[in-house]
C-alpha cells in the first residue's frame, strides 16, 4: 500500500447520498455531519460556471466536465433534501450547466473527461439521473426534459440484446460492467421519475443481458462484449455491486424472482472478498478487481467501490426485511379442506 489518493469531487458527490441513507437507517447522525462536509466541500471547489473539475484534485488539466459535474449535482440534490436551501444555489449551477452544454440530440461532447477515451459516453445516463433530482427539487428550467433527452440517445445505443456501444472510459468493444452499470442505473432513475414502463422494459432488456453472464457463484466479468460474453477473468467489484443494486431494484419494480437472486447472488460475491480484520485502511474496503491484480483499478481500493457495496446491501437487507414481515408464520396457514 502506497497511502490514500487526492481528494475526488465526482465520488464525493454520489456519496453523500448513500451517508444521508445510512444515517436514517441507523440513527448516526454523525453520518449526516460528514455528508453536510462533503457538501460544503464540494460547493467551495465548484467552478464559476456550475460545472466540476475532472479527475481528482491535482490532475491537469482543470477544466469542466459533464460526468463529474452530474455525480456531484447527484449530491447537490441529495443535500438540498436533507439540509434545505444552503444547496439550492450550487445544485441548479450545476443542472443548468448541463442544460446549456448538452447537444440537441441529447448527447453530450463538449466536455469530456480528459481522463479518458474521447467520444461519446452512454455512461452519461447517470448524469441524467443527477438532472431527475434536481428536477424534484426545482421544477420549470428544463431539467428533466434534458435528462429525457438523453436517456433517449443512450437508447439509441442499446443493441437487440440490451447491450451498450460507447459505454466504456477505454474500451467501447468490451465495456466494463462499472460503466455499464452506471448506464444502467440512469435508466432505472429514469422510469423512477417518469414511471414511463417503455423505459422500464429497456432497463429489463439490459439487466437481463447481464444475467446471461453472471456464474453460478455470483462473478461476474469485469468486461462484456456485445454479447454478454465475459472478455476478461476477473471481476471489476464496484461493477458487479452496480448490477446487483440495479438487479434488486429490478425486482421490486417488476417481481421478476430472477433479479432478485441475481443481486443476492452477486452481493454474496463482493462480500466473499471484502476482509474485516486487519489493518483500518483496508478493513471493510472492497478491492477495485478481484483477484486484486485483475485490470480495473490494480491493487486498489476506490472509495466508489465501497459506495456501491453499501447502496446494494442496504437494498438486499431492505428487501429481506420487507419478505420475513409478510411471510406467513406455520400457525397462521389456513389447512388444506378435506374431500
Amino acid at each position: 500500500m502506497t497511502g490514500w489518493g487526492e481528494s475526488y469531487p465526482e465520488t464525493t458527490g454520489y456519496i453523500i447520498p448513500t451517508l444521508i441513507r445510512e444515517a436514517h437507517l441507523t440513527g448516526d447522525t454523525k453520518l449526516l455531519d460528514r455528508a453536510r462536509r462533503m457538501l460544503d466541500w464540494l460547493t467551495s471547489i465548484q467552478m464559476s460556471c456550475g460545472a466540476f473539475q475532472g479527475g481528482t484534485i491535482g490532475e491537469s488539466p482543470v477544466v469542466p466536465v459533464t460526468f463529474n459535474t452530474g455525480q456531484s449535482l447527484i449530491g447537490l440534490a441529495a443535500g438540498v433534501t436533507e439540509f434545505g436551501s444552503a444547496y439550492r444555489k450550487p445544485m441548479m449551477a450545476a443542472a443548468d450547466w448541463l442544460v446549456s452544454t448538452q447537444d440537441v440530440d441529447g448527447c453530450w461532447r463538449k466536455h469530456s473527461t480528459p481522463f479518458a477515451a474521447p467520444g461519446e459516453k452512454a455512461y452519461e445516463a447517470h448524469v441524467s439521473w443527477g438532472l431527475f433530482e434536481a428536477a424534484r427539487q426545482e421544477s420549470g428550467y428544463g431539467y428533466a426534459e434534458a435528462a429525457m433527452r438523453n436517456v433517449n440517445w443512450v437508447l439509441s445505443q442499446q443493441n437487440v440484446g440490451g447491450w451498450f456501444a460507447n459505454c466504456c472510459l477505454s474500451d467501447p468493444y468490451n465495456p466494463l460492467t462499472h460503466t455499464l452499470g452506471y448506464a444502467l442505473r440512469g435508466l432505472i432513475a429514469c422510469y423512477e421519475f417518469s414511471g414511463d414502463h417503455k423505459i422500464l422494459q429497456e432497463a429489463c432488456r439490459t439487466a437481463e443481458g447481464t444475467l446471461s453472464a453472471l456464474r453460478p457463484d455470483g462473478f461476474l466479468p469485469g468486461r462484456l462484449d456485445s454479447q454478454w460474453i465475459g472478455t476478461v477473468s476477473w471481476a471489476c467489484l464496484t461493477g458487479t455491486s452496480q448490477m446487483a443494486e440495479c438487479w434488486l431494484l429490478l425486482y421490486r419494480a417488476t417481481g421478476d424472482v430472477r433479479f432478485r437472486n441475481a443481486g443476492m447472488l452477486a452481493n454474496r460475491y463482493v462480500r466473499s472478498t471484502v476482509r474485516l480484520s486487519g489493518p483500518p485502511e483496508t478493513r471493510g474496503a472492497v478491492k477495485g478487481s478481484f483477484p486484486v491484480s485483475g485490470g480495473y483499478l490494480p491493487f486498489q481500493y476506490p472509495n466508489w467501490a465501497c459506495k456501491f457495496f453499501i447502496d446494494s446491501n442496504s437494498l438486499e437487507k431492505a428487501i429481506r426485511e420487507e419478505e420475513d414481515e409478510s411471510a406467513v408464520p406455520l400457525h397462521a396457514q389456513a389447512a388444506s379442506p378435506s374431500h
